[in-house]
């Protein structure tokens, strides 16, 4: 993970510091081009609410986060504790990075690898994609067993395929904690690629699942919308959510008062 700057938006959880390492869409991308014209992987990752429950709660988790080089917000919470810190950040959803990372992919001439989901939702995805994005390359449409240990032989296995397909850069869907754990993993093994966790995003791409409409987005109510359709998933998962956030305000206004 790169070297953190003093006024970075960060989480002290346990005995890990987890910063936001990029604050906004232009940096972000302007990083990433230049990472992907010289061949130089990383490893990126899109910082939520659940993400902080999890990171509190799994020392395997802590480790591959602070293994990213590259941490953006993605949540309107994380952005409103930034701004109660006085160290705003953009909010960069995973699912918004996949378009212009593709286009940035065609532009620059990378090979991408789309990883995680299922064959089929694969399959669908890397179709949409190329039709939106002249130019555009998937070389690899690879979704792991049941079970997957992103860090076992089997992800030895699969980041040897990915090497071997030439991707650059891969797009993980594989949900949290997987996706970043297998990041890391693939940092460490096949450095020339870079490996975005996205979550869900081929899943809409696909239209496996439906994701909340712009406007509902535009309110900050995304999280609402997915609660109302798959409650049963959810709601302990966002009570959780909820729970942590009288804690994460007070850490935001100590940070407001400190430096570094």
């Amino acid at each position: 993970m790169p070297a953190q700057t003093p006024e970075q938006m960060h989480f002290d959880i346990a005995t890990a510091r987890i910063a936001v390492t990029t604050p906004d869409h232009d940096t972000l991308m302007a990083d990433l081009e230049a990472r992907l014209r010289s061949e130089q992987g990383f490893a990126l990752a899109t910082l939520n609410l659940d993400h902080l429950v999890k990171l509190g709660r799994d020392a395997k988790f802590r480790d591959a986060y602070q293994r990213q080089d590259i941490v953006v917000a993605d949540g309107n919470p994380i952005v409103w504790l930034s701004r109660i810190a006085r160290r705003p950040v953009a909010l960069i959803p995973g699912s918004d990075l996949i378009a212009p990372l593709t286009e940035l992919a065609a532009r620059t001439g990378t090979p991408v690898a789309l990883f995680g989901s299922r064959p089929e939702v694969l399959e669908r995805a890397a179709m949409q994609l190329q039709a939106r994005v002249p130019g555009l390359v998937v070389t690899a449409r690879i979704a792991p067993p049941m079970g997957f240990d992103p860090t076992g032989p089997a992800a030895e296995r699969l980041l040897a395929d990915l090497s071997e397909s030439g991707a650059r850069l891969c797009l993980l869907a594989l949900g949290a904690p997987k996706q970043e754990q297998f990041a890391a993993f693939g940092r460490s093994r096949v450095p020339q690629i870079g490996f975005v966790s996205i979550g869900a995003g081929l899943d809409f791409i696909a239209g496996q699942q439906k994701r909340a409409p712009k406007l509902v987005r535009a309110l900050a109510l995304e999280w609402l919308w997915r609660l109302i359709s798959d409650p049963r998933r959810l709601a302990a998962r966002y009570w959780l959510c909820f729970m942590i956030l009288p804690g994460q305000i007070r850490a935001a206004l100590r940070l407001r008062h400190t430096k570094g």
